[in-house]
């Protein structure tokens, strides 16, 4: 008779944990990147009254009889299905797209989270609301990114500046009228260049046609002085043929052929003077690969080399980009590689262990983290300016809450029918 009383007694239990997981769900619907929990039942040891016997001859097999001595919670897995999107228009939120969880440190321990919302603190350190910095791998000086390099705290640095550049590229394109003769005006382009101190000047690219068919020279000059040697440079196209309008030789020597770069680019170059420019020191070369002559007005117009030199720049703003890398948008135009952000990705995430503060930490069965950039080896792919709500499905939860509250009533209902029966065998001596 007790039996039933003890099974109603771990169905009270079993619900109540239902119940408890429920409410944890409903607490958190609002909390970034949480994701909910269902709860798992299994029945336990079920005691045997009768044994089961095989069939022998003539009389037919048996089957055990068994009477079941309740329930108990198998386990609380978690959902790490995808949560919604809420955009916040905040350069520092930050959201996965897809498997992954972001890694954060917090004093000596690395934990993991979905909640990505990240503030910059007074060092500049990108940190969650409970002060964990986010990891990930920081550029050198040049933005480059090592993703196989140690995790490092990521750090953007609000005015941090970017050294100025001298300009040792720049392109002549377009097109160079063959019509021309050495009477008309040169055809003329002015770019902007800049020392190694960052200094601007305005160069001047002058193409002239000279009294030879086919030939024009180029020059670099500023307010009228050439920018160093050579003077002029010599370019000479094909006139005719099947390679009519290309640029077939190039520099002082025009028996040279043009001159091309280890890219196979057709290149002439000036080195600046060094009296008048003494932090100039490099030559300047200008790719003429996209100069030709044909029939027609003149276009030819000359541009500097992206990232080929700049002035002084300072941190203005920055973005994230879908891998992970944070971008830097700096006063001079330029935008380089701050730093790039760590996913990290698990063979059973379902074996994490809930850490609080929206975290987890590694487990036994999660298996070991599975560090990358976003978008690689299964990781998902990051968006800013966006969080990731919770998964909590209120509809799903509600009718869970009911579903437990049934149960919890049914084992109630159980217990006090056995009292009543026991009742009656107690009154049974009268």
């Amino acid at each position: 008779m007790l039996r039933s009383m003890f099974s109603a007694i771990s169905g009270l239990r079993a619900h109540q944990t239902k119940l408890d997981v429920a409410g944890n769900n409903i607490a958190n619907v609002n909390t970034v990147g949480f994701k909910g929990s269902q709860t798992v039942f299994e029945d336990t040891l079920s005691q045997v009254l009768r044994n089961g016997s095989a069939p022998n001859g003539a009389v037919a097999g048996t089957n055990p009889a068994q009477v079941g001595l309740g329930v108990k919670v198998a386990g609380i897995t978690t959902n790490f299905g995808q949560g919604s999107t809420q955009n916040t228009g905040r350069a520092s939120d930050f959201m996965i797209s897809g498997d992954g969880f972001f890694i954060t440190e917090q004093g000596n321990q690395q934990l993991y989270t979905r909640a990505g919302s990240f503030d910059l603190d007074g060092v500049g350190n990108l940190v969650t609301p409970d002060g964990a910095t986010l990891q990930g791998w920081m550029a050198d000086p040049n933005g480059v990114v090592d993703s196989n390099g140690p995790l490092k705290a990521l750090k953007i640095t609000q005015g941090q500046v970017l050294s100025p550049v001298a300009t040792t590229g720049a392109t002549v394109s377009g097109n160079l009228s063959a019509g021309a003769v050495a009477t008309d005006a040169p055809v003329t382009s002015q770019v902007t260049m800049y020392d190694a101190l960052g200094n601007a000047h305005q160069v001047q690219a002058t193409m002239t046609k000279t009294a030879v068919a086919n030939q024009w020279t180029l020059a670099l000059t500023e307010n009228g002085t050439a920018l160093g040697t050579p003077a002029t440079q010599t370019l000479t196209f094909n006139g005719s043929g099947a390679n009519t309008g290309e640029l077939t030789t190039s520099g002082t020597d025009p028996l040279a052929g043009p001159i091309t770069d280890a890219n196979g680019k057709k290149v002439v170059a000036f080195t600046p003077n060094a009296t008048t420019y003494p932090s100039w020191a490099g030559p300047v070369t200008l790719d003429l690969s996209a100069l030709n002559q044909f029939g027609g007005v003149s276009t030819a117009a000359a541009k500097q080399n992206e990232k080929s030199g700049s002035a002084l720049g300072t941190l203005q703003s920055y973005s994230l980009s879908n891998d992970g890398t944070i971008v830097g948008l700096y006063s001079n135009g330029l935008r380089q590689s701050i730093g790039q952000l760590a996913l990290a990705s698990f063979t059973n995430p379902g074996g994490l262990e809930k850490a609080g503060n929206s975290s987890y930490r590694a487990g036994d069965n999660s298996g070991n983290p599975l560090v990358g950039a976003a978008g690689t080896g299964g990781r998902g792919t990051l968006s800013a300016g966006a969080l990731e709500m919770s998964n909590v499905d209120l509809a799903e939860e509600f009718t869970g809450l009911i579903v437990a509250q049934r149960g919890f009533q049914a084992n109630s209902r159980v217990i006090t029918t056995s009292d009543e029966i026991l009742q009656d065998l107690v009154q049974l001596k009268r």
